[in-house]
């Protein structure tokens, strides 16, 4: 597999490579409550590992699914470069209010979007991150710009976005929003938004309706003698192939 370069770019003097916003691999922001997960299923009660029946063996949890780890490890994230106080005041209103002045520019503030579909549940308000760094890519690529994928314990969301940034390097404001009645301290490192690179190319989409009854139960039963095997990991030893983020 070919190894393509993406070059962060700092947007505040000052910055250095040891800087706390400086964007890192996503597999280095893994959270711990991933971390700290089971790999297979047990009775809360008795702390037995349940066994897949009829053919034994432990069950494998969403912890032990390969696609999981892997949108939550691919690219890059951005992370807060200090700690950032918010404060529900109950009254259908939220602040925020970056702890370092060196950073102050890191977050803004902002009228609600017009006719923008707000997420339930969470303030009208409207905040942006306007990240540290800006990001460079190979001639032919972009970036797809997220809330860290699956990381719902995260008390805001932020919007997403694709960018061509072998053309436009320079970061622009990310809108996110806070959740309500959540007041406390996002700390520093905290990630805001993962960043993931991809070509960009033209597709065109087919659809094969060909399939008879039987030949879609023979696929099912087939894929399942493959991978449904007591312990998992025939996906991850077989099929998946590593991506490495540096």
């Amino acid at each position: 597999m070919d190894t393509e370069k993406i070059r962060f770019i700092i947007n505040q003097a000052g910055l250095t490579e040891d800087s706390p916003s400086k964007p890192l691999p996503a597999g280095k922001t893994i959270p711990e409550w991933y971390r700290q997960a089971d790999r297979y299923g047990k009775d809360p009660r008795s702390g037995q590992y349940y066994e897949m029946p009829d053919i034994g063996g432990k069950i494998p949890t969403w912890k032990a699914c390969p696609a999981v780890y892997d949108i939550m490890g691919s690219g890059y994230t951005y992370q807060t470069p200090c700690d950032i106080e918010f404060v529900d005041d109950n009254q259908g209103n939220v602040t925020a209010r970056v702890l370092d002045p060196w950073h102050e520019k890191f977050l803004i503030e902002r009228e609600p979007l017009a006719q923008f579909v707000y997420p339930e549940g969470y303030h009208l308000k409207h905040f942006a991150w306007w990240p540290d760094w800006g990001v460079e890519l190979p001639e032919g690529y972009s970036a797809l710009y997220t809330h860290p994928l699956n990381r719902f314990e995260l008390p805001f969301l932020t919007t997403n976005g694709i960018i061509d940034n072998d053309k436009d390097h320079i970061p622009g404001s990310m809108p996110f929003f806070f959740l309500k009645g959540i007041t406390g301290i996002l700390p520093a490192g905290t990630p805001i938004a993962q960043i993931l690179p991809f070509r960009r190319e033209h597709w065109e989409a087919e659809y094969d309706v060909s399939l008879s009854e039987q030949e879609m139960q023979d696929k099912n039963i087939a894929n399942s003698e493959r991978f449904r095997k007591p312990d998992g990991g025939i996906y991850l030893r077989e099929v998946w192939e590593r991506r490495k983020y540096q």
